[in-house]
């Protein structure tokens, strides 16, 4: 996780030796760019779970809050290599800021829904100096539950381990479920049992 670590070189030969030291779990969170293509090799080193990062669905706002030139559809097919080359529970990650992408909330809930992927909402976090963070720019999950629900009507789910970092919904309909991680509004460091490996090695 951190910067983009499908940019690092062999990265699937670094996920193999990783799983032959006994990791139970490696989970990797990129962008998705280079997803389509690396795919099969991180599946076949022993990846366990995907996460991509992708915050709307409309190209032009796509381009504008990823500063890149890249089409959305490229990250598109890089979830469904991933799908199809036997990868589960893919989960995606979106970032709702006030006043940019607030309107993205349920197509992006319809999207995950009708593709079978676990969408997570995270609140817009102070992560230094380069985001331009402000209070006044968070959407509470507390909000995105309650707009949700208007529409696609969701429960409360129990977590599935200790120090599960997202609350979980389902959808009433059955059709999968969606997680809120509120780490603004309700910050949970303390019960974090994850190790984060950073672009860096560190």
């Amino acid at each position: 996780t951190g910067g983009e670590p499908l940019l690092r070189p062999n990265l699937w030969d670094l996920v193999k030796k990783i799983k032959s030291l006994g990791i139970e779990e490696i989970a990797l969170t990129t962008n998705g760019l280079l997803l389509e293509e690396q795919a099969a090799a991180l599946y076949g080193a022993g990846l366990d779970r995907v996460t991509v990062s992708l915050d709307t669905l409309d190209p032009p706002l796509f381009q504008k809050m990823s500063g890149t030139s890249v089409s959305i559809q490229k990250v598109l097919r890089g979830l469904k290599a991933a799908q199809e080359i036997g990868f589960l529970n893919i989960k995606v990650n979106a970032v709702i800021q006030r006043g940019v992408n607030e309107n993205e909330i349920l197509s992006l809930a319809h999207f995950a829904r009708t593709e079978g992927l676990h969408l997570r909402f995270i609140e817009f976090m102070d992560v230094g100096s380069t985001n331009g963070w402000q209070m006044s720019h968070v959407v509470p999950s507390k909000d995105l539950v309650e707009k949700i629900n208007e529409v696609f009507p969701i429960e409360p789910l129990e977590p599935n381990d200790i120090g599960e970092v997202a609350e979980r919904w389902k959808y009433v309909d059955g059709s999968g479920e969606v997680g809120f991680i509120s780490s603004v509004t309700q910050a949970f460091c303390q019960s974090c049992t994850r190790a984060r490996l950073s672009a860096e090695g560190s």
